[in-house]
Parts: C-alpha cells; sequence; structure tokens
C-alpha cells in the first residue's frame, strides 16, 4: 500500500494535499481497497461550507455506499470532474488522478491534528 508522506489523513480513511489556503482531497489507498470496485462519486457539495468531520458526499462501490468526511473545515471550490465518467480513477490512482474535491481551507491549523502518514499507516496496520 501507498502512504505519501506529504500528505496528511484521517482516521475515517481521506487524506489531504494542502496548496496555500487550498487542499485537495481524497480518499486513501487503504479505503479503495477496502471498499473494491468504485463505480460512483457522489459530491453535491460544491459552494458549499462543509464542517470539519462533516460528510461532504458518498463513494459507491459493487458491494456497498460509504460516506466521505470533510477533514478540515472548508469550502468546496470544485469536485473532479473526471470521475463522472471514470470512477475507477479513484482505484487506479487515489493520491492523483482520483483526487475528489478541492476546498478553500477556513482554518489552516486545522491540518495541525491530521495524522501523518507514519500514524495513518499505524493506524490501519500496514
Amino acid at each position: 500500500m501507498n502512504f505519501p508522506s506529504e500528505l496528511k489523513y484521517t482516521k475515517d480513511h481521506e487524506w489531504v494535499r494542502v496548496e496555500g489556503n487550498e487542499a485537495y482531497i481524497g480518499v486513501t489507498d487503504f479505503a479503495q481497497r477496502e471498499l473494491g470496485d468504485i463505480v460512483y462519486v457522489d459530491i453535491n457539495t460544491v459552494g458549499s461550507e462543509v464542517a470539519k468531520e462533516e460528510v461532504f458526499g458518498t463513494v459507491e462501490a459493487v458491494k456497498t455506499v460509504s460516506d466521505l468526511y470533510m477533514p478540515v473545515t472548508g469550502t468546496v471550490l470544485e469536485v473532479n470532474a473526471e470521475l463522472n465518467d471514470n470512477p475507477e480513477l479513484v482505484n487506479s490512482d487515489p493520491y492523483g488522478q482520483g483526487w475528489m474535491v478541492k476546498v478553500s481551507l477556513a482554518d489552516l491549523a486545522e491540518v495541525d491534528g491530521l495524522l501523518t502518514a507514519a500514524a495513518y499507516q499505524e493506524l490501519v496496520g500496514a
């Protein structure tokens, strides 16, 4: 499994890549493996401020539907439009082309409370 060290992680299996006052968010390699083949990503929170740990969308796999939890408070600026036609990008490239949302961070300090790659790896027992 892959745990890029430049990312931050949550106990709910989302990752965060901060770029200035914005961040990209997706699900981890561990999460996509647990879910299996992803067939649909449903995110309708563009333009909305979503509080930390609130649901910002869902991801549907062949056998289950799972909520997506916002790792940090922020306004959803963009949803990865490529996932509409190619939801399997979450499986094949969870940290790259499989990103889910881009947000404007409300409080950059919240990022410091997230897990490091090493701490997340320990959490999932990898």
